[in-house]
C-alpha cells in the first residue's frame, strides 16, 4: 500500500528537496483535487457532450500557468507549459461518461441524465473512472508547474472527448495536435482498474489493451404467423445457430496461444410471439492483440454469418457491416519504456506499490497518441479499489467479483486512486525530463 510520507522520504533521497517534494505538493492540493472529483463525478457528460467538463479542464490548466487551446477536435482541450531545452512529453486523460444508471449509494453519485446520440435521454454515470483519470491528471499539472526546478522540456496536457465511443484521439490528431502545438518524444496515460488495490501501479510492457471491432450482421427471412412455421424462413433460427457457430472462431481457428474474444453482445427480432419476423440482428465486439488475428477473425464473422444464412434457406445473404466508427488498435506500451519507469515507479511508490502487470482484452483509443507521433507510449494500470476490501476479496477467492469500470457500483477509493495517479504522472515526468543533479 502506498504511503505518502514514504513518497516525500525517498524523493529527498534521490535528490528532489529544494522547497516542497512533489509529494508534499500533492497532499498540499488534494483537498481541491477531492472538490473537482466530487465535481466531475456529479456531472458527468456523454461523448461528444463534455462541453461543461472540458471548461472545467481548460481553466484547471490555465490557473496552473498552461498555454491552453479549447476546441480541438471537437471538445478537446490541449495545455502547453514549455520549461526550457528538453523532450517533449504528452500526458493524456478522458473526459466522457457512460450511459450507465448509477447503484453506488455514494453521497455524491450521479443523478443526471443525458441525450446520446440516437436521441435517447438516457441516465450518466462516470463508470469507467474517467473523473478519477481528470483529478489525477490536474494534480499532474499542478505538481509539474511548481516544480519547474526539477525539470527541463515542454508538457502537452491533453484532455481527450470521446473515448468511450474511440472517436476523440484520432479527431484530435486529425485536427493538427501534431502541428498545432509541441509534438511529443513521449506519450504518458493511466486508466483505473479493479484487479489491484488502490495505491498501486500496474505496468504491462508490450500490448496492454486489445484491438476491437464492432460487428453487425442483420440475417433476412421471409416471415409469417407463429403458428405455420413451414410456410416461413425464420430468421431467428438462423441468428440463433450463428451465435452458437460463432464460437467456435476463437476455440477452432485461433492459435490457443493468441488471446482473442469474439462476443455476441445483443440479439435483436420480432415483436410478437406469434408472429414470426422478416430479420434477426445481432451486434459483436472483436478483440485480439495481433492484426493478423484480427483480421481472420473478421473473415470469419462473414464467412459463419453467410454458410448459417445458405443453411436456413435464406431469401438473400446477411448483412455484416464492420463499425468503422468504433474500430480501435491495440495498445502497446513500449517495453524498454516500460521497464524503465517500473524501477522509477517502485523507488517512488514504495514497497509494494508498482509491480509488472498483464495485458487487458479492454480495448481504447490512447493508443492512437503515440502511434500517430512514432514514439514511445506508455498506459500505467491504476488501482483503484479499497485496500481492505480488495485483501478480503482476495482470501476469498472473490476478486473477480469486485465492480469494475462500465460497473454502476464502481466507487474507486477516491484519494489513493488520484494521489497515485497523479504521482504516476508525475515521477514518469521527472524520470524522462530530470534536470541533472537537481536538489
Amino acid at each position: 500500500m502506498i504511503s505518502f510520507a514514504l513518497i516525500s522520504g525517498m524523493l529527498g533521497a534521490i535528490g528532489i528537496c529544494k522547497g516542497a517534494t512533489p509529494a508534499e505538493s500533492l497532499n498540499a492540493i488534494y483537498p481541491a483535487l477531492d472538490t473537482l472529483y466530487i465535481d466531475l463525478h456529479q456531472n458527468p457528460e456523454l461523448s461528444l457532450r463534455e462541453e461543461k467538463t472540458a471548461k472545467k479542464m481548460a481553466a484547471q490548466l490555465r490557473a496552473a500557468g498552461y498555454e491552453v487551446t479549447e476546441g480541438v477536435g471537437g471538445l478537446g482541450v490541449v495545455g502547453v507549459l514549455k520549461n526550457g531545452p528538453g523532450p517533449t512529453v504528452l500526458l493524456r486523460t478522458d473526459m466522457d461518461a457512460l450511459p450507465v444508471l448509477e447503484q453506488t449509494e455514494l453521497p455524491f453519485a450521479s443523478k443526471a441524465m443525458g441525450v446520446n446520440q440516437a436521441g435517447d435521454t438516457v441516465p450518466v454515470m462516470h463508470a469507467c473512472g474517467h473523473d478519477a483519470h481528470m483529478a489525477a491528471w490536474v494534480g499532474a499539472a499542478q505538481v509539474l508547474a511548481q516544480s519547474k526546478d526539477l525539470w527541463h522540456g515542454t508538457l502537452v496536457f491533453v484532455a481527450q472527448p470521446a473515448e468511450e465511443i474511440v472517436h476523440g484521439a484520432i479527431a484530435m490528431v486529425k485536427d493538427g495536435l501534431y502541428t498545432r502545438f509541441p509534438k511529443p518524444d513521449y506519450v504518458l496515460g493511466i486508466h483505473v482498474a479493479n484487479t489491484m488495490p488502490a495505491g498501486q501501479v500496474g505496468v504491462v510492457a508490450g500490448p496492454a489493451s486489445a484491438a476491437s471491432d464492432s460487428v453487425d450482421i442483420t440475417f433476412f427471412g421471409r416471415g409469417g404467423h407463429g403458428a405455420m412455421p413451414n410456410r416461413t424462413v425464420d430468421p431467428l433460427v438462423i441468428a440463433a445457430r450463428a451465435v452458437g457457430a460463432l464460437q467456435t472462431i476463437v476455440s477452432r481457428e485461433v492459435d490457443p496461444f493468441d488471446d482473442a474474444v469474439v462476443t455476441v453482445g445483443t440479439f435483436h427480432a420480432g415483436n410478437k410471439r406469434n408472429i414470426i419476423p422478416d430479420e434477426a440482428k445481432i451486434q459483436l465486439t472483436v478483440r485480439s492483440y495481433k492484426p493478423e488475428v484480427q483480421k481472420k477473425m473478421l473473415e470469419s464473422i462473414a464467412r459463419i454469418a453467410k454458410g448459417e444464412a445458405i443453411a436456413g434457406g435464406a431469401p438473400k445473404e446477411p448483412l455484416v457491416t464492420i463499425v468503422e466508427s468504433e474500430s480501435s488498435e491495440v495498445v502497446v506500451n513500449d517495453p524498454a519504456l516500460a521497464n524503465r519507469l517500473l524501477v522509477v515507479l517502485k523507488r517512488g511508490l514504495g514497497e509494494g506499490g508498482a509491480r509488472a502487470s498483464e495485458p487487458h482484452m479492454t480495448s481504447e483509443d490512447f493508443g492512437i497518441f503515440a502511434s500517430r507521433a512514432g514514439v514511445p507510449g506508455i498506459q500505467f494500470q491504476v488501482g483503484a479499489v479499497d485496500p481492505k476490501v480488495f485483501a478480503d476479496a482476495k482470501a476469498a477467492g472473490r476478486t473477480m467479483m469486485l465492480p469494475g469500470p462500465h460497473n454502476s457500483r464502481f466507487a474507486p477509493d477516491r484519494e489513493k486512486t488520484i494521489k497515485t495517479g497523479a504521482m504516476a504522472f508525475t515521477l514518469s515526468v521527472l524520470e524522462i525530463l530530470s534536470v541533472p543533479g537537481a536538489q
